[in-house]
């Protein structure tokens, strides 16, 4: 019998962590109303110390939603979101489901060509745009049908006395207006939708199967695809982070928001799962683990969702004294591995636990994650979600199960699993097994007990001499050589359709690159086809932005760089 069909594993859940979720019957909006009602006089929100509670947040929803209304949104419409974290983020987000149309969000350093790409898929016509990114807006052609464009300015969500502060001397002053107002010519100012009269009670609402939002992932190859995330699928994931941590204590917790909102990991845990507790989110429009510092006087965090590079730099801050996290019930890492030293480092000055969760744009994002209990494996990326079914599969045919311990690819079934690609149905299909079941392109290994380790992408796989190559396992080597901070491990073409397993470094501060040392580790350690034959140092390593090291990005400079790449040697010296 296979771990998936009795869901064994939930013996190593923490106390108080069902099997199952309650099944979600509603919609995102049928969510807030409730807590709205619930925790009427809370803090939903706070950005720079200036609080909303969630009667205001319901309140500004409704009328922004009655303003979008006048501008012709309608149900099943797209409307595009292009701001950082800010209050008015999360207003514009319920107020274009409250509507029944979907959110499309866009990450507000996405150049001209990139908006373009995704804008002639999704074709939405209203765009809800921060004011410094209005100019980009504007310049995009004509044909992509854009009739109006909302301005935010998210300065008006700070204290009063911020916004003084920020002022610019008065000739400086002049020329900022001048500049903003020739840039949000011809646009509608969002303070305006906040003054309309509240939409009415009896407008229609969306259902749990709406598509409530679509995020673009263009997973490890190929253009973005627009993924679509129901109402249910993401108020499911709310409920199974809710039931994965259940030390939480709803209605009095404070989430950071320092993951950004466009993208899948922050939009769910920044702002539905601290809508779903109750929470008051903690809103940075950038991260700055001095920012976070700051916000914490007043809000001490519980909960902190981020990426290991993330919790490096807040652990670096309260190490020197100038933040104390003895208040953090729970700590969530995502996106990239999670290494033994961050955990340590956290864990020594937080006192709670810091573990790593597993997840893509198609879940919503969550799917695996460590339990919070003494069973977490460290290095490993832990256990389904409640509700949750898994399969390891021969990555050729998905309908054959491995064994336990042999490596296949990931696939995963659940009530977060998403509803398909965006205007892609063939896509959809190669996506879903049975309709059902997600290729997530990880390989993986799930042992006895039920806990799964990545070994690697799918796509993301080195082929050398006839053998496979996981880059995570070459990196995860030579990253325990002194003095390197990132590592990069990638296969370039190198003739015949062979790849030379390379390796691109980024060295710590003060450091020098000892390859020599490199190599040594990489012949202890690794089989000889997996051991890099030629090394780089770079000053950085591409990234997302959320900070996953791209190792396309590094191929493709690679590439680019033809005699960096004739130099390769066809083997190791």
């Amino acid at each position: 019998m296979h771990m998936n069909e009795t869901r064994s594993w939930n013996r190593f859940y923490a106390p108080g962590t069902p099997i199952d979720i309650e099944p979600v019957t509603g919609s995102l909006i049928d969510l807030l109303d409730e807590r709205c009602s619930e925790w009427a006089d809370q803090d939903a929100v706070s950005f720079f110390g200036r609080t909303t509670t969630y009667r205001e947040l319901s309140d500004q929803v409704l009328r922004v939603a009655q303003g979008l209304a006048d501008l012709g949104v309608k149900a099943g419409d797209r409307v595009a979101l292009i701001m950082p974290n800010a209050p008015q983020h999360i207003v514009a987000f319920y107020a274009v489901l409250r509507l029944g149309a979907t959110v499309v969000e866009h990450n507000p350093l996405y150049t001209k060509d990139e908006l373009r790409t995704q804008f002639s898929d999704h074709g939405a016509q209203v765009v809800i745009a921060w004011s410094n990114v209005v100019e980009t807006v504007q310049s995009l052609p004509a044909s992509l049908g854009i009739h109006t464009i909302v301005s935010v300015d998210i300065t008006r969500s700070m204290p009063l006395g911020m916004r003084v502060a920020l002022k610019l001397p008065v000739q400086k002053a002049r020329e900022g207006r001048a500049k903003l107002w020739a840039a949000t010519t011809g646009t509608v100012p969002f303070a305006k939708l906040e003054r309309e009269s509240p939409l009415p009670k009896d407008h229609p609402r969306p259902k749990r199967d709406d598509i409530a939002c679509l995020q673009y992932t263009s997973g490890t190859t190929g253009a973005p695809k627009g993924a679509m995330i129901s109402h249910g699928n993401l108020w499911a994931v709310a409920r199974m982070g809710a039931a994965w941590m259940p030390d939480f204590e709803h209605g009095k917790g404070s989430i950071y928001g320092v993951l950004p909102m466009f993208h899948s990991f922050g939009l769910l845990l920044s702002v539905i799962y601290a809508v779903e507790t109750g929470s008051r989110a903690v809103l940075f429009p950038t991260f700055d683990a001095t920012l976070v510092a700051k916000a914490a006087e007043k809000f001490p965090p519980t909960f902190i969702p981020a990426v290991p590079p993330m919790f490096d730099a807040i652990a670096r801050v309260a190490r020197d004294g100038q933040l104390d996290l003895s208040q953090v019930v729970y700590s969530i890492s995502g996106a990239m591995t999670l290494t033994p030293a961050i955990v340590k480092r956290w864990e020594d000055l937080a006192g709670s636990m810091l573990n790593e969760g597993y997840g893509l744009t198609e879940t919503s994002p969550i799917a695996l994650a460590n339990p919070f209990s003494d069973e977490r494996r460290i290095g490993a990326i832990g256990l389904p979600f409640p509700s949750t079914d898994i399969r390891v599969v021969n990555p050729d045919a998905p309908h054959e199960e491995v064994e336990l311990g042999q490596v296949g690819e990931l696939l995963i079934s659940g009530p977060q699993v998403f509803q398909g690609y965006w205007n892609r149905p063939e896509d959809t299909r190669d996506a879903l097994v049975d309709g059902r079941w997600l290729r997530t392109g990880d390989l993986v290994v799930q042992d006895d007990d039920g806990f799964v380790t990545v070994v690697d992408r799918k796509k993301e796989l080195i082929i050398t001499g006839g053998f496979n190559v996981a880059p995570t396992e070459v990196e995860r080597v030579i990253g325990t050589v002194e003095g390197v901070a990132e590592v990069a491990v990638v296969g370039v073409p190198r003739g015949s359709g062979a790849e030379v397993v390379t390796a691109v470094v980024v060295t710590e501060s003060g450091h020098q690159f000892d390859e020599h040392r490199a190599r040594e580790v990489a012949r202890e350690q690794l089989s000889e086809y997996k051991r890099p034959t030629s090394y780089f140092v770079w000053e950085e390593l591409p990234k997302s932005l959320i900070g996953k090291i791209l190792r396309r990005q590094v191929r493709d400079t690679l590439l680019v760089d033809r005699k960096a790449v004739r130099a390769l040697p066809a083997s190791e010296e």
